[in-house]
């Protein structure tokens, strides 16, 4: 290890021992989320943050710190000392850009092994989008079309390697077709490219695309469940329609990884009491999300998988510089 690596260690340890002195929290907590509003990742933290700040006795402070599809806060929340006053509430995405990394010969800013994982707090397939006046009534129209039309078809994303660029190239190779991906900073932004008719399709996660398809300005053509989703049944899946594709976004609390044991565990402890706190379900009732809590090994063990998966899956995207 170089010297300035070996300082930097011993002074985030001695700064993590003096922040001990006292109990925590006994200060104010920062949630970064890397992600600009728009997406899932952005009132699901605010309301998580404001259900840890009752039972932690301590403001949860959300500061956004986007771009990169989430590289950059998920770099800065690396590089923060392990005292449980930086945390970060991020998505999926966390796990496929250091691989993007590697595959597109650069060195990642950030690796997996540089966070603590604290708990998951949701996880809903994405959705498939189209404007409520596509031509595209089904996906098997739409399945037709882009094979008459290979990389003619535009769909926007929120980043490179993000989730919505994974799922729907995921889609794109179980159902041997060729898409052209317009990648834009954020759920948000990505979404209203396809209201602004700059591109043909997207895919987002239920929170983001119910509002719009009750509002009758998109049509839904499929999902990437496993099973239906319970509180949009008409929305059949990938699956159910012949295309081998099944992808969830996730969304989930880190802190720097060397994290002390009973920090993490208070950050647990008010993670669990805050998704049981009236005022945060009914947020995700408003937010169509249900939430599915994992913590400990049985997150970690989540984790494990799903970096496989995902990774998995980043390869076969390949190159994309």
């Amino acid at each position: 290890m170089k010297v300035a690596a070996r300082i930097a260690v011993v002074l985030a340890m001695l700064l993590s021992l003096a922040a001990h002195a006292q109990p925590y929290p006994s200060r104010p907590v920062t949630m970064i989320v890397p992600f600009p509003p728009g997406g899932a990742a952005h009132p699901i933290g605010r309301l998580l943050a404001n259900a840890m700040s009752k039972s932690l006795g301590q403001n949860v402070v959300v500061d956004t710190k986007a771009g990169a599809g989430g590289a950059i806060g998920h770099a800065y929340t690396a590089r923060q000392a392990p005292n449980g006053y930086t945390i970060m509430f991020t998505a999926s995405s966390i796990v496929t850009i250091p691989v993007a990394d590697e595959v597109n010969g650069r060195q990642p800013t950030y690796r997996m092994s540089d966070f603590t994982p604290i708990a998951l707090v949701a996880a809903d397939p994405q959705v498939l989008l189209v404007p409520v006046g596509s031509p595209w009534k089904t996906l098997a129209d739409l399945l037709a079309d882009a094979k008459a039309r290979p990389g003619k078809i535009a769909y926007s994303s929120a980043g490179v390697y993000g989730t919505s660029h994974t799922s729907v190239e995921m889609f794109a190779q179980a159902a041997g077709i060729k898409l052209l991906h317009v990648p834009y900073q954020g759920a948000g932004p990505s979404i209203l490219a396809l209201l602004g008719g700059e591109v043909q399709l997207t895919a987002v996660t239920p929170a983001v695309g119910l509002p719009h398809i009750k509002a009758g300005k998109v049509r839904a053509l499929a999902s990437w469940g496993g099973t239906r989703l319970s509180n949009v049944a008409d929305i059949p899946t990938m699956k159910e329609l012949g295309i081998d594709a099944e992808f969830y976004s996730w969304v989930a609390l880190f802190a720097p990884a060397g994290l002390p044991s009973d920090v993490a565990e208070t950050l647990r402890k008010s993670v669990r009491q805050a998704v049981q706190d009236q005022e945060f379900l009914m947020g995700m009732a408003a937010l169509t999300t249900e939430v599915n809590l994992q913590e400990g090994a049985q997150f970690e063990a989540f984790l494990e998988r799903d970096s496989r998966r995902l990774g998995e899956a980043i390869r076969r995207i390949g190159k994309t510089e």
